[in-house]
């Protein structure tokens, strides 16, 4: 049969942010994909050299608008290395418990958009509208619903204090979680598109560096919460779940259940709440020749962050940005090939992909083959 070649995004109803994929398809089956990241590049790495520090945890904050909290607590972790300092306890058990809030937010929108992507739009709104006790929680305590900027040089920007309303509201999730496990678990139709579909084995994950929930519903254990613990995580007890399908079901299964142990860490940072300082001074004149490699697990996995500064300087002059996304888009040839047409946006969608922290851009000359990495200068004079 001969192999055709369909177009699949940048811009798609199935995708909500700019990636292409010619697919080969054979009838209705993928039999090989082709893909083009870069629709999204803003510059970001480059940016980062052209701000103090101090000005780039803003700038960390946005380069996602689902991991910005891991984003600007991945930098301020590598920069207060370079600095020597050491945030209050009560400062890291605030980023913490932020940090757990916002993998919550992540992980109910990534929830909703497979409901989406599947066809049950009323499961997708209800998730939605429970999704906002979490967005509630996290404006009482930073001052905003999604860039929270809460982080700072040696501590947070803000205390808060708990309230019975704040721990409704946790309950409240948490009975609603398990009602969308129930969702997903129990309707025939949701679990006939996604067992067994769009698998990825505990091997595929090891060659191709997956990270993340997508690693994990492949049985494979690694979480840096765990493995390296920073912040508070080392004075809470919690699970790292795990499944052995490595399928859709899998994935959305391994994410839910990652909802309820956040909240159950939450009730637990909670209790255990130090009192003391939310910051200490921090003198940035103190920054040395140095290098740095910072790594939290953010919703969708392992981020790297890599920091080298000037003695003196507080404009770094490098600052390069591993994404988990970055790292499991690798799998994508392995996730699709072997689908119907049909299953493509679901299987997608199931690896809970961010083109806009992930995207970077080179040119290549076809003619010479070399390969060359554009400035912001150069993109603003045309200089490529």
């Amino acid at each position: 049969m001969h192999c055709m070649r369909v177009p699949f995004g940048p811009q798609h109803p199935a995708l909500p942010e700019p990636v292409h994929f010619t697919l080969k398809v054979e009838g209705e089956e993928v039999k090989g994909i082709d893909m083009s990241l870069g629709y999204n590049h803003r510059g970001i790495e480059k940016a980062f050299q052209q701000r103090d520090v101090l000005k780039d945890i803003y700038l960390a904050e946005r380069v996602c608008g689902l991991c910005g909290h891991s984003h600007s607590s991945c930098f301020v972790k590598g920069v207060e290395d370079v600095l020597g300092i050491k945030a209050p306890e009560r400062a890291n058990y605030i980023r913490t418990l932020v940090f757990e809030l916002s993998r919550i937010h992540s992980h109910m929108l990534f929830l909703a958009m497979t409901a989406y992507e599947l066809g049950y739009d009323t499961l997708f709104q209800i998730i939605f509208k429970d999704r906002e006790y979490c967005m509630e929680l996290l404006e009482e305590i930073t001052g905003n619903r999604v860039h929270y900027v809460i982080n700072t040089f040696g501590g947070v920007r803000r205390d808060f204090k708990v309230n019975p309303k704040m721990r409704e509201k946790l309950e409240i999730l948490k009975k609603r979680i398990k009602y969308h496990e129930k969702a997903f678990n129990s309707e025939k139709s949701i679990v006939k598109r996604t067992r067994g579909k769009a698998v990825l084995t505990h091997k595929d994950v090891i060659e191709l560096g997956v990270v993340g929930p997508n690693a994990r519903a492949s049985g494979v254990s690694m979480d840096m919460r765990r493995d390296e613990p920073y912040f508070s995580y080392g004075d809470i007890k919690f699970k790292v779940i795990t499944k052995n399908r490595g399928d859709i079901l899998s994935r959305i299964n391994i994410r839910l259940e990652e909802v309820y142990e956040s909240l159950k860490m939450i009730d637990q940072l909670i209790e255990k709440m130090p009192s003391g300082k939310i910051r200490i001074p921090v003198n940035l004149g103190g920054i040395q020749d140095k290098e740095v490699v910072s790594r939290v697990e953010a919703p969708r996995g392992e981020l790297v962050y890599y920091i080298r500064t000037s003695k003196g300087k507080t404009f770094p002059e490098r600052v390069k940005i591993r994404t988990p996304t970055y790292a499991t888009m690798t799998a994508m040839e392995k996730l699709l090939t072997g689908l119907q047409i049909a299953d493509v946006p679901i299987a997608i969608m199931s690896i809970d992909p961010c083109l806009s922290c992930t995207d970077r851009m080179t040119i290549l000359d076809l003619k010479t083959g070399n390969k060359k990495i554009v400035s912001g200068d150069d993109l603003r004079h045309g200089n490529y």
